[in-house]
């Protein structure tokens, strides 16, 4: 099996990565890397609302309205996230892995040495687990600040 392509190298490319770090460490630096990636596509936002004839006479419901489209971003950016980190975990925690030698057209199946599964699940429990819970913490917390949003956008 290429080395590449092993779960705990998946594991350690993941937390080497700028992007993917994100929830590693606590759900603060989570929503403050997507807060900031909210803050950088509102002014954005702001400017495609003022398209809409009834939002431009309405200056608060323009805002409004921004600021919810603008946590679209957050939104696809933690989708990215859950599906990279749900992906490792589900390796890490199988007892067979199939992998790629040099392309998609020829997979193999590797079963992992006993040493080898412990040690995975060792990592998808400990490691990989809480990042998960953050992760969907981090989505419901998004998730209602859309619906809050779009009613407040409603009984504006």
């Amino acid at each position: 099996m290429p080395q590449e392509q092993r779960p705990l190298q998946e594991y350690q490319q993941l937390c080497e990565s700028w992007f993917f770090r994100w929830p590693i460490h606590s759900l603060g630096g989570l929503v403050a890397a997507l807060g900031g990636g909210w803050i950088l596509l509102l002014p954005i936002a702001i400017i495609v609302a003022t398209g809409s004839v009834p939002l431009r006479h309405n200056p608060v419901q323009l805002v409004t309205a921004a600021a919810v489209a603008a946590l679209l971003l957050p939104l696809l950016l933690l989708t990215r996230q859950w599906l990279g980190w749900s992906y490792v975990q589900r390796r890490l925690v199988r007892e067979k892995i199939i992998y790629e030698e040099s392309g998609w057209y020829d997979g193999q199946e590797w079963e992992k040495p006993l040493d080898w599964r412990q040690q995975d699940l060792l990592v998808a429990q400990h490691q990989v687990k809480p990042i998960l819970v953050r992760l969907g913490q981090a989505l419901t917390l998004l998730l209602v600040l859309l619906c809050f949003g779009s009613s407040i956008c409603q009984a504006l």
